[in-house]
């Protein structure tokens, strides 16, 4: 294995390797529930719950685990943290429980999750385990919230529920329809090429005008 800092693995997740924006990663509620920043939100919080919880169990038990039946032992301990994070919601926020329907369950087959138990958790303590899991869910919350804002802000003119345009705007309908999800995610990703090229060609820019060689 790689040997990485903690460091490393708490911030990779949030940017370097996003899940949604880098490895497009559990694009299925990132799509579907991302019409509003409080739903974007909810299914954030649910699956860092999820991800934390499940890592922190699957490091601690990795000894344990057979190697033919790990892929179902994580799935088993993923299903256990989905319906707690299910049913907290339901009594918590039944509204935005409502709203984001079969999407809070279907988390059990998030390929985020289950790859992160099978590529990271399971191979390494739990400490360095937690501090991947929480920084891939900060990554996946940032994405679903940046998408939930734009597609609310456009779709009803509102922030969290607040007017935002007043009353003269005319909402993109689009936008919290499942064609406004692939929209917003599309021009999200062209906006990261742009930057990240624009960035490149910078460096490659100032090493040609002071002599440098770029590795």
């Amino acid at each position: 294995m790689k040997t990485t800092s903690p460091v490393t693995d708490m911030t990779r997740g949030i940017w370097q390797e996003n899940p949604v924006l880098v490895q497009l990663l559990g694009l299925c509620p990132a799509l579907a529930v991302t019409n509003s920043v409080a739903n974007s939100l909810a299914m954030g919080l649910a699956t860092t719950f999820v991800l934390l919880g499940s890592s922190v169990l699957v490091s601690s038990a990795r000894r344990l685990v057979p190697t033919e039946v790990r892929i179902s032992t994580y799935i088993l301990i993923i299903a256990t943290f989905v319906t707690v994070a299910d049913m907290v919601l339901q009594a918590v926020v039944p509204d935005i429980h409502k709203e984001l329907g079969a999407f809070v369950a279907l988390i059990v087959v998030n390929c985020l999750i289950l790859s992160r138990q099978e590529a990271f958790a399971s191979k390494r303590p739990v400490g360095r385990a937690a501090l991947d899991a929480l920084g891939y869910s900060i990554g996946f919350t940032i994405a679903l919230v940046i998408m939930g804002s734009v597609r609310e802000l456009l779709g009803s003119g509102t922030l969290l529920g607040w007017p935002v345009f007043g009353p003269s705007f005319e909402p993109w309908v689009i936008m919290i329809l499942p064609p406004g999800g692939f929209l917003t995610l599309g021009l999200l990703l062209v906006f990261l090429s742009w930057w990240q090229e624009r960035s490149v060609r910078s460096v490659v820019d100032d090493a040609a005008a002071t002599g440098r060689k770029v590795a």
